[in-house]
């Protein structure tokens, strides 16, 4: 019979100060902005809600370090996923940190394409549910861009395939100002900056950066830079209802009492009119 040894008498070892030297960008941006099981927990059960069954397969488009869809495949063992992104040096980082650490099995289960969203193939045809989620379609800054893209994904669903994704707003998010918060504790803990740099209210069009700044040596500056346009709710159900889709259902983030999102989302036809909101959309086919 084992016993556990107190941990106190156990040697600890004491990892390095966390830098910039030592870090990379990827990690830090999902230890400060992605929770990919919450995000596919509200997708799970509310595609289930919709169709009366489990989706099993997963497209997860401008999937970065496919975080998400490996999380999919680890869901259940019937899921499949797909990930998709233009960006190889991402890609290549998701792979030795998320899909290196998948049993042999799962990895037979997942897929990562290097290429356009618009063009999706082979196993990313067909799927139950696609997934654009960090706002990360509104790197399409036009209607016609943006119609094209929404289109793409409503051709590429099964038959009765549910589209997601999410939006932000607010009156903040017209407002040039920076967003700090602390993440992690005092060795390997790091400071996260949301910098709205820029914002043109003439064509909708804003830059936004990440820098991460630390206990010790030089800030991250610029870590990730996103040049967007920032869509409104209105714009985006009128050009997902364009693009064929039907039954387009706003989920609105509940208040935590303390002036921030509680991470609970529930199912809306009115939202608030409040500083900044996050919400989510789910589109029928």
């Amino acid at each position: 019979m084992s016993r556990r040894v107190p941990s106190r008498l156990m040697p600890r070892t004491k990892l390095p100060v966390r830098t910039r030297a030592n870090s990379d960008k990827h990690d830090l941006y999902e230890r400060s902005v992605q929770c990919s099981e919450a995000e596919l927990e509200f997708v799970d059960d509310t595609y289930k809600k919709i169709r009366g069954k489990r989706a099993s397969s997963l497209r997860e488009d401008f999937c970065g370090t496919a975080a998400t869809a490996c999380e999919w495949v680890r869901l259940r063992k019937t899921n499949t996923a797909v990930g998709v992104d233009l960006d190889g040096p991402t890609l290549a980082s998701g792979t030795k940190r998320h899909i290196a650490k998948l049993t042999d099995e799962q990895k037979k289960r997942i897929t990562l394409q290097q290429r356009n969203v618009l063009h999706p193939t082979g196993p990313g045809v067909g799927v139950d549910t696609v997934l654009a989620m960090n706002f990360s379609y509104w790197i399409f800054m036009s209607r016609e861009s943006i119609l094209a893209y929404f289109k793409a994904v409503h051709k590429s669903l099964a038959k009765d395939g549910v589209f997601f994704c999410d939006h932000y707003g607010g009156s903040d998010s017209y407002l040039e100002i920076k967003e700090r918060r602390r993440i992690g504790g005092t060795r390997r803990g790091f400071t996260y900056v949301w910098d709205q740099n820029s914002y043109n209210p003439l064509t909708g069009i804003k830059t936004n950066y990440i820098h991460f700044e630390f206990k010790k040596g030089p800030a991250w500056k610029k870590a990730f830079t996103y040049t967007w346009r920032l869509w409104s709710l209105v714009e985006i159900r009128e050009l997902l209802a364009d693009a064929g889709f039907k039954n387009i259902t706003v989920y609105w983030e509940g208040d935590d009492g303390h002036g921030s999102g509680d991470g609970v989302f529930k199912k809306t036809v009115r939202g608030e009119a409040c500083r900044c909101y996050i919400a989510y959309i789910s589109a029928e086919k």
